[in-house]
């Protein structure tokens, strides 16, 4: 898939707010600046969060615990050992909610199997390839209309 600019990263987050259910994982994959925030900031907006969103690096999660199903925002950029990983408890976090993750290959290649892997890279024209890793969970729901 291709995302012309920020706001169809922004438009294709607002569509897969949509599809979000409680317990869903979407894993965001790329380089910096490739739109993974903005991605979110989409999603989360369409799901009723007014202000900013701010992107969760320092704080590693950034919790929207108010939206219908609740998102948490993780970013695992400064995650260098996997005991770090443990301690923010990402597990009981997904009972009712959604774990939307940001450099997900720093928890290692076996971390949320059943996530909607999404990868975005940019293009020399400046868009961004979205490439996507479709579970079963998602079968029917992605790619977003």
């Amino acid at each position: 898939m291709r995302l012309a600019d920020e706001r169809a990263a922004s438009g294709l987050g607002r569509k897969l707010a949509a599809l979000l259910e409680p317990r869903d994982v979407i894993t965001l994959s790329g380089p910096l600046s490739a739109g993974k925030t903005t991605l979110v900031r989409g999603m989360l907006e369409a799901l009723g969060h007014k202000g900013e969103v701010p992107s969760p690096s320092f704080a590693l999660v950034q919790p929207y615990e108010a939206l219908k199903p609740p998102v948490w925002h993780v970013d695992l950029y400064r995650i260098k050992n996997m005991s770090e990983l443990d301690e923010l408890g990402l597990e009981d976090i997904r009972e009712d909610g959604v774990l939307i993750v940001e450099w997900p290959e720093h928890a290692g290649p076996d971390a949320w199997p059943e996530a909607l892997a999404l990868s975005l890279e940019v293009a020399e024209d400046g868009s961004r390839a979205l490439t996507a890793k479709v579970p079963a969970s998602w079968e029917g729901r992605w790619p977003p209309r």
